[in-house]
């Protein structure tokens, strides 16, 4: 009896025709995987296989322009999804109409996009929950109890999707079921069979697995999928490297990604032009083309890209890789590499005049409260050798213990991404919104960038630094003193005795707060986006008998629906 291991997942839809989607699959077996509706829309793939599983990602054709089309899964002619025994409705596959004005009833958004960061897999069903009711979980409840209002059209995932480095009891127990968890890594995950295992445990979760069964995904990592801190400076990855298990972790960590998350990521057109995904589909075993890829990618930050674009509309989508392709060489240190820093310009500045809004998803902010920033360029000078060697060894110490390695930590990268973002929001063509959203540090907050008077070029769009995490997690009492305490006047100026010290210059744009926070929970954001008109909202998980409950803390207008002062469009 043919059997359905994880999934499925809705991950690619088509908003340029509204025709077509993908759904990723993993089947306990090799099988030909079809996704059928009962339109005659429908596609089928056979499955390919990495380190004994077997998975698919199955293109869908046919699909109506406009539709909410519901579909299930069948493997080798027999059906699998969905269950005979769910209580969820069932998995729709809805379409983009690019022909109407807008893809829904009057006043509904062209696109919704809602994201978040930072997940733990919820513990079993009546089991206590140590950081709260689950933002997807609960997401999902609401959804599943007709809350059309509720629905994003795509959910952004920014990084953590599992823990590699923080595992629940259960895995631990099952890892010590495998290997003696005395020897390195310790209870931590140590090969690519460890990594299915925290797939299975995050995506099996009932009210998850129909979420992303139902929901577009687009997905990027973080550290967490890797390592704590992973890739945070030259000496941390020297260290690394000389460990005897890292390098089966970071394999395992890039293989298992590439399959559960990145081929996901990729429209029908590019998946057809990668080689690696027509030769694992090709050869009978794939495992060691994709292990030959993942060193490559481990040892050369140039060999393959991990960012990737989107377009839902008029809202184009940069999902930007944080992690992989930075430069760490401490005299040159970069967050993206030359060539992502030159395919972020190019994505940023093409065909402006075909998008109204703008969103550059990256895992770690680029505006953090403004203590932080300045604690993670002071130190990012000290390493650098601004006070001597002395220093240079204390802050790099200081930067692992404190995780100073958001964008602010990369100084040249991070004035390279002020000016792109300046460059994009102005003039004719620009957008009325640019949103960088984030995820990494539980907890959220919106700050809104502002350039001093007379800087050259001062973007016309208004500009957003949109933070939010985690989806289920938590923070200890003295980071959020310390976030808090961030945004202060008193830490403002705590923050420009570090500046001195460093010898840094002025910042080239300062930001504040918008809305409120900084908020604590397990929440996400979505953003409304409608011709030129973009409202925020944010909801937390609340407690609220077996399902928990969605609370919005912040719901205001960002741009009202007024012409492009530039254009008049």
């Amino acid at each position: 009896m043919a059997g359905l291991r994880l999934g499925p997942l809705l991950r690619y839809v088509d908003w340029d025709r509204g025709e077509s989607a993908t759904v990723w699959v993993e089947a306990d077996g090799p099988r030909t995987v079809e996704v059928r509706c009962p339109d005659g829309a429908g596609g089928e793939s056979p499955t390919f296989r990495i380190a004994g599983h077997h998975y698919a990602l199955v293109p869908v054709t046919g699909l109506s322009p406009g539709t909410e089309t519901p579909y299930g899964i069948w493997l080798d002619g027999e059906q699998v999804w969905p269950p005979p025994d769910s209580h969820f409705p069932p998995s729709t596959i809805r379409t983009p109409d690019p022909g109407a004005e807008a893809a829904g009833p009057a006043g509904a958004p062209d696109v919704r996009v809602s994201f978040g960061s930072c997940r733990w897999a919820a513990p079993a069903q009546g089991e206590p929950d140590p950081v709260g009711p689950d933002a997807l979980d609960t997401l999902a409840a609401s959804l599943a109890g007709g809350d059309p209002a509720e629905r994003p059209d795509v959910l952004l995932l920014l990084g953590d999707q599992v823990y590699a480095d923080e595992v629940s009891a259960d895995t631990r127990d099952w890892l010590a079921a495998r290997r003696d968890l005395r020897e390195p890594p310790g209870a931590e995950v140590a090969d690519y069979e460890e990594y299915t295992r925290l797939y299975y445990e995050s995506w099996l979760d009932p009210e998850v697995r129909w979420l992303l069964s139902t929901v577009p995904s687009c997905m990027i990592f973080d550290d967490h999928d890797v390592i704590d801190d992973w890739n945070t400076s030259a000496a941390w990855q020297r260290e690394m490297r000389a460990t005897p298990w890292w390098q089966e972790r970071i394999l395992s960590a890039l293989m298992s990604y590439w399959v559960h998350q990145h081929l996901g990521n990729l429209s029908p057109a590019e998946l057809a032009a990668d080689e690696l995904y027509a030769t694992v589909r090709a050869e009978p075993d794939g495992t060691e083309a994709l292990r030959k890829f993942a060193a490559a990618a481990d040892a050369d930050h140039a060999f393959t890209r991990w960012s990737y674009r989107r377009d839902f509309g008029r809202t184009r989508l940069l999902m930007v890789d944080s992690r992989a392709a930075r430069v760490l060489d401490e005299q040159n240190r970069a967050m993206l590499d030359s060539a992502g820093t030159r395919w972020l310009r190019e994505q940023a500045l093409d065909g402006r005049a075909a998008y109204d809004h703008l969103l550059i998803g990256t895992s770690l902010p680029w505006l953090l409260p403004p203590l932080v920033h300045d604690a993670e360029n002071w130190d990012a000078a000290l390493c650098a050798g601004v006070r001597g060697h002395r220093w240079a060894r204390r802050g790099e110490k200081l930067r692992r213990a404190a995780d100073l390695e958001h964008w602010a930590a990369f100084p040249d990268s991070f004035g390279e991404l002020t000016r792109l973002i300046a460059e994009a929001g102005t003039g004719e063509g620009a957008p009325a919104t640019i949103c960088v959203l984030s995820g990494d540090v539980h907890h959220a907050y919106a700050a809104e960038a502002r350039w001093p008077d007379g800087t050259s070029p001062a973007p016309d769009s208004l500009v957003l630094q949109l933070t939010c995490s985690p989806v289920h997690n938590s923070v200890p009492a003295y980071m959020r003193f310390v976030f808090r305490f961030g945004w202060s006047r008193a830490g403002r100026a705590l923050g420009q005795v570090l500046r001195r010290h460093g010898r840094l210059e002025k910042t080239p744009v300062s930001w504040a707060k918008d809305g409120g926070g900084p908020w604590f929970g397990n929440q996400l954001m979505t953003l409304d986006l409608q011709g030129r008109s973009s409202r925020l909202r944010m909801v937390q998980a609340r407690h609220d008998g077996e399902t928990g409950r969605l609370e919005t803390v912040l719901d205001r207008e960002l741009t009202g629906a007024g012409p492009d002062p530039a254009t008049g469009r």
